[in-house]
């Protein structure tokens, strides 16, 4: 996973990162989606421990733009894992309330708790994203938002949770696939949005506004993760990858049992 991990103080370059990208993983669609069973199954294991040992939270962000796949990763990702101790969080556009308080007043509520794992489809990152794009603050109040995120991160880290940020990288080319399957299969038209042929005009400033946000963020308590994500069996591997070994590096155990369980009888 490190050849996708942005480390703190590199430069990023999106043009440089190949969205068709399959690393040096050679055995095809059908052997990733055998991994992924597997890893689906491991994350299964590690999510009941982590939720049993009530020690840690984590936190993973994923941002990507229109058609990226945030829900078709969340879906396959974490297929089979037990929603008990799983909540995803979407953030759509701020309501007045919360246009209101400051930018993280809205997202901080939904931080995970001890032994709970929370997906945030979409963050708090819109507001120096489309923010940004669509001239929705002035430059000196969204420039000073990384400072404040890196900080909002900090406090999230310091207290116990583990953050993971994921930016789904496509295409161009392949965005433009995508949405023109959306309007061919009747099924999928719902998700058609002709708002989205306006944001995809903005694609130069989106993919500036990205590596900006990747660059001045990726911290070493809040790393981003830039996965090429033009094929989706990629993208869920690599995905369910790091979130696995992520939490095999936290070295969880389940409670001990209470005492002389082994006098119990069950009548």
């Amino acid at each position: 996973m490190d050849r996708y991990r942005v480390k703190p103080g590199r430069r990023v370059d999106l043009s440089a990162w190949n969205p068709d990208d399959t690393g040096a993983f050679d055995g095809g669609k059908g052997e990733a989606l055998e991994r992924l069973m597997t890893l689906n199954g491991e994350l299964g294991n590690l999510q009941e421990l982590l939720f049993a040992e009530h020690k840690h939270k984590v936190l993973i962000v994923l941002q990507a733009m229109d058609t990226g796949g945030k829900d078709g990763t969340i879906r396959s990702v974490f297929e089979g894992v037990n929603p008990q101790g799983v909540r995803v969080v979407s953030f759509k556009a701020p309501t007045s309330i919360e246009l209101d308080h400051d930018f993280l007043w809205r997202v901080h509520p939904h931080a995970p708790g001890k032994g709970e794992i929370v997906i945030f489809n979409r963050s708090h990152y819109e507001d120096v994203l489309i923010a940004r794009v669509r001239n929705l603050a002035p430059s000196t109040v969204w420039r000073g938002r990384y400072d404040h995120i890196n900080a909002f991160e900090r406090v999230l880290a310091d207290e116990g949770t583990t953050i993971l940020k994921f930016f789904l990288h496509i295409s161009k080319d392949e965005q433009k696939k995508r949405l023109q399957a959306r309007l061919d299969e009747p099924r999928k038209r719902w998700k058609f949005n002709p708002a989205d042929l306006a944001e995809r005009k903005l694609w130069p400033r989106y993919m500036k506004a990205y590596t900006d946000a990747i660059e001045r963020t990726s911290t070493a308590w809040a790393p981003w993760i830039i996965v090429p994500a033009n094929r989706k069996w990629y993208r869920n591997l690599v995905v369910a990858r790091a979130i696995v070994e992520t939490l095999q590096g936290l070295k969880m155990r389940y409670p001990k049992p209470a005492q002389h369980l082994d006098r119990v009888v069950i009548g």
